[in-house]
């Protein structure tokens, strides 16, 4: 699993990052997401303000973005808290990038029912192109990182990338979603089975037959 442990705070990060703030597009937001909440709860917003902080950084350095100490500090002061609060939120949550990231954060899921149904196939087609778990690619295209469930397990084995899930992989569908990401296009995300849309079953109905015309009534057979 990830390293969940922040990046150094060294002399250099503090010259590129010490004087962190949000663009006035992004502290739009930030205060949008902060007036959600009644007064005296606006620390409620950390949330929100580390993924725009995020965000922000990725854009800056076209990367899916992450979050270095001093950017970290920027958003506790910006809401009154302790700095230690919010490094406690962004350790926890795996929305959140403690080290630099490529442009795409590949994240493959390798819980049971993923496993089951082939992620270790799709590791190895990750490992094909160069990806490393927990680093940065040559080209600056990737990171690789195996995460635990994400709750796409109807439809395993799913990879998620940047903020999009892609699902029902096999080798081949995953290269097809890297090789159109490395074009600069912009792949279909969720099911990747031709003719399934969600969730839905694969292939035929084994039960509740009656309700692939109708919303049928099975109570009365109960």
């Amino acid at each position: 699993m990830a390293d969940r442990s922040p990046a150094p705070d060294t002399p250099e990060l503090r010259a590129r990052w010490g004087a962190f703030e949000f663009s006035s597009e992004y502290k739009a937001k930030a205060d949008k997401a902060i007036a959600r909440y009644p007064e005296g709860r606006q620390k409620s917003a950390v949330m929100p303000l580390l993924d725009l902080a995020q965000r922000q950084v990725g854009e800056e350095t076209d990367t899916q973005g992450w979050l270095p100490i001093p950017v970290i500090e920027y958003v506790a002061g910006y809401l009154g808290m302790p700095a230690i609060r919010v490094l406690e939120v962004a350790t926890f949550y795996f929305m959140y990038n403690l080290v630099p990231v490529g442009k795409y954060h590949v994240q493959v899921c390798g819980t049971t029912p993923c496993m089951l149904r082939g992620s270790d196939a799709l590791f190895e087609t990750c490992a094909a192109r160069g990806m490393v778990k927990g680093h940065v690619s040559e080209d600056g295209l990737w990171t690789l990182t195996e995460v635990e469930c994400m709750g796409n397990c109807a439809t395993a084995p799913m990879v998620q990338i940047n903020d999009d899930n892609f699902e029902d992989l096999t080798p081949e569908r995953l290269d097809a979603v890297l090789d159109a990401l490395a074009a600069g296009e912009s792949p279909k995300a969720g099911t990747q089975e031709p003719g399934r849309h969600t969730s839905e079953p694969a292939n035929a109905l084994s039960s509740l037959t009656a309700m692939v015309g109708e919303n049928h009534d099975y109570r009365g057979q109960w």
